[in-house]
């Protein structure tokens, strides 16, 4: 007979002599045969002298995303970025993976998941096309492929990483499966940044309006819209034509036009023409003086012709008007950051002071986004070296290919 053996998850409490109290439990570690249970047991025993955590959570998925996102998230993220968090969970992490026990999810789990995540139509899946007024997709019979872009599915991947993050930190598990799944690295998001000829057109255009101060600066400096819009007047040295960059001014759904920290923390000092910040600020005296007792001063620098801040979708509002009032292609107002880079590197500008100028966290980000920039100027690079030694393309010939890196 073989001997009894204990049920998983009992365990004795008892009193030494000496006065000490001991607590032992047992857990089982199953295995189809001996040799199984004992290198199973063997890794747990090593596992605990090097001091690594005993999976404790025995809910789902689903619990902790929920516990993650409503006691960790919600006190570490801004609130646009919460909800974006939250989105994805409600409508992807959870549907997906939520029944998995967390101490039981792997890394092939995850990887499986996001493989068929990506190779399925979204209308399908998530029922779009019944709700619309005429049958489509898969209602009527012929899907249209409506597929998650490597970008969400990267995102998506990174939140749940972030959570079993936390996880690991808690110790409710031993490690963080996610981390063990590689997806492909998205492609940047394609973007039309002005030329040098465009930019000028455009300021021309932006002469007489309100807010052509903005507009300048947002050509000259490449701040974010959020940030032009939380500048206060308080943070500028028009002598020296400085100003310090600290907040950003967004609206968010509970708190409204709300002013918050920089997307990076760390403060940083940008350079900008004081003429267009001076005409502006004497603008801005006469618009208070025409409002009289409406008007309420926010501080910022460019406010409503009351004092007010100005929320960003009016702001996008008034870019619209002055690309028609020019002629010009439908563009987002980021473009115009992406411009005052794409700019700076044609004129010869080290990346690294470009990264500083955009307020980037890591030089990555900036190489990556203006890698198309980098090509065409090796290009340029090689073919100057070909005309100082003399031999040059023949017109037949395929170009010379820049070396990519």
């Amino acid at each position: 007979m073989s001997a009894p053996v204990a049920v998983s998850g009992s365990g004795s409490i008892y009193q030494r002599k000496y006065g000490r109290w001991e607590a032992a439990g047992h857990v089982l570690a199953p295995g189809t045969t001996r040799k199984e249970a004992l290198a199973k047991l063997t890794e747990k025993i090593a596992a605990r002298n090097r001091g690594l955590p005993i999976p404790s959570a025995q809910g789902s998925l689903a619990a902790y995303l929920t516990y993650w996102l409503e006691n960790v998230a919600m006190h570490q993220l801004r609130e646009n970025s919460h909800t974006r968090y939250a989105a994805c969970v409600d409508r992807y992490l959870i549907p997906g993976l939520g029944k998995k026990k967390l101490t039981k999810l792997t890394a092939k789990d995850v990887r499986t998941w996001l493989n068929q995540l990506g190779a399925t139509c979204q209308c399908c899946s998530r029922g779009i096309a019944a709700l619309r007024d005429e049958p489509r997709c898969c209602a009527a019979g012929r899907c249209c492929r409506k597929l998650l872009s490597p970008l969400t599915l990267t995102h998506i991947h990174s939140v749940l990483k972030s959570a079993l993050e936390h996880a690991v930190r808690e110790e409710e598990i031993p490690r963080n499966v996610a981390r063990n799944v590689r997806t492909g690295t998205p492609r940047p998001r394609r973007f039309e940044p002005l030329t040098a000829d465009e930019a000028r057109r455009l300021l021309t255009a932006a002469q007489g309006l309100r807010l052509h101060a903005l507009f300048e600066l947002a050509l000259h400096t490449g701040l974010r819209k959020g940030e032009l819009l939380g500048l206060r007047w308080g943070d500028l040295d028009l002598s020296a034509g400085t100003a310090a960059i600290r907040r950003t001014l967004q609206r968010t759904t509970v708190g409204g036009l709300t002013t918050l920290p920089t997307k990076t923390r760390a403060l940083r000092t940008s350079h900008r023409p004081p003429h267009p910040l001076k005409h502006h600020h004497e603008q801005q005296q006469r618009e208070r003086e025409a409002a009289g007792t409406m008007w309420q001063d926010s501080g910022h620098v460019f406010a409503t012709a009351q004092g007010r801040a100005i929320d960003p979708t009016n702001l996008t509002r008034a870019f619209t008007m002055l690309l028609r009032k020019a002629g010009f292609r439908r563009i987002r107002f980021h473009d115009l950051r992406y411009s005052t880079a794409t700019l700076l590197l044609e004129q010869g500008v080290e990346l690294v002071v470009i990264k500083e100028l955009l307020g980037h966290a890591h030089i990555g980000v900036t190489a990556g986004v203006y890698a198309h920039v980098r090509l065409r100027l090796q290009r340029q690079a090689i073919d100057t070296l070909g005309s100082l030694l003399g031999t040059t393309d023949d017109p037949d010939d395929p170009p010379t290919a820049a070396v990519v890196r």
